[in-house]
């Protein structure tokens, strides 16, 4: 199908904005439709080096509202769907877990009724593809790692909603035959992302000699990607996915959160022009996070092999050009944490 009309659902977070910015740069012959509801950390901003492209649009939309959904899917002849938009943080799910059940289980379930009334009969050419994370899987021990076939165990009020929405995502293709793809990702860094994640939090705190708190002793354990990596490997299963099959993405990249943090003060230190180990002062042992998973690790095997994706950038490389992001673009770290653009974007879009 030439004419592929796709709609990327959360397409001004963090990891959406990438994958925006790739498919319009990589597919002009593609019309790209962001919709996103431009909450706390949906902002268009991320997005300004290609919201003048002629295959780019946008619009404001919350995936809840069934009928808004029905009728962008008619206007734009929606006939592709990268399902990105959730609610993602998880100390946000332990203190708020309606409104993760509310965007992630009901808001999906939306998207795939949308998509199965405006493509009943003709499928052909048609994808919803579906991005969650490793959450889903629960927690590992000191071996192993999470493949395709692990069982769903979440902790979370986060993690559950995202299984949930696997769940549906897997029996809209049994039951309907709606053509689906799923993707299970590991932790994602680099530019754009919102200051309540870990990696673009500290470098802020380290730059502003602010406290940098650590969970328990800091001995959980995340995989990280690189999100061009992330954004890449999504562009791969969708063009090249086999439909009905899950695929995890990995960056084979495990680190523990302190060792991390360690990692994170040296390289914002030497770029700041501080002598080595300046920040180091400012790590904070707090209380644990409630039901906090001890290690994730993804094995991406499957899709190296059967697709042909794998990481570019080591971790080292990665956290360089992530940190100089960052203190390269001071402005748009100050206008996130001020709620400048927020504010900016709702008066801008308020329908």
């Amino acid at each position: 199908m030439k004419n592929k009309n796709i709609l990327v659902t959360g397409g001004a977070g963090f990891i959406g904005s990438h994958l925006v910015r790739l498919l319009v740069n990589k597919y002009p012959e593609y019309n790209i439709i962001n919709m996103d509801s431009l909450t706390y950390a949906g902002n268009l901003a991320n997005l300004k080096d290609v919201e003048h492209m002629p295959n780019y649009t946008f619009v404001k939309c919350d995936i809840c509202d069934f009928d808004k959904v029905q009728k962008i899917f008619t206007k734009h002849q929606i006939n592709n769907v990268i399902h990105l938009a959730a609610e993602s943080h998880v100390d946000r799910s332990i203190k708020d877990p309606f409104s993760f059940a509310q965007t992630n289980i009901m808001g999906t379930l939306s998207l795939l009724q949308t998509a199965k009334l405006a493509w009943e009969g003709n499928f052909e050419g048609k994808l919803f593809y579906h991005v969650s994370t490793d959450e889903v899987y629960g927690s590992l021990g000191e071996e192993g790692f999470f493949l395709e076939t692990t069982a769903y165990d979440p902790h979370s009020p986060y993690s559950a909603s995202k299984a949930s929405s696997d769940h549906f995502v897997r029996a809209f293709h049994d039951t309907y035959g709606l053509p689906t793809v799923i993707s299970n990702c590991s932790n994602n860094y680099g530019s754009y992302q919102f200051p309540e994640k870990l990696i673009p939090l500290f470098i802020n705190n380290i730059c502003n000699n602010k406290s940098l708190p650590v969970y328990g002793k800091g001995d959980n354990v995340r995989d990280w990607l690189f999100v061009n990596d992330h954004a890449r490997a999504i562009d791969v299963i969708f063009s090249k996915g086999k439909l009905g099959e899950t695929y995890n993405i990995g960056g084979f990249n495990e680190w523990k959160n302190i060792d991390l943090i360690k990692v994170l003060i040296e390289t914002t230190d030497r770029l700041l022009g501080r002598p080595k180990g300046t920040s180091n002062k400012l790590i904070t042992y707090v209380t644990d996070r409630a039901g906090h998973d001890a290690r994730y690790a993804i094995d991406a095997t499957k899709l190296k092999e059967e697709l042909g994706w794998e990481p570019s950038l080591q971790f080292e490389e990665g956290i360089e050009k992530t940190v100089k992001w960052y203190l390269e673009n001071k402005e748009w770290m100050e206008n996130i944490t001020s709620g400048a653009y927020e504010q900016y974007y709702a008066e801008m879009y308020t329908n």
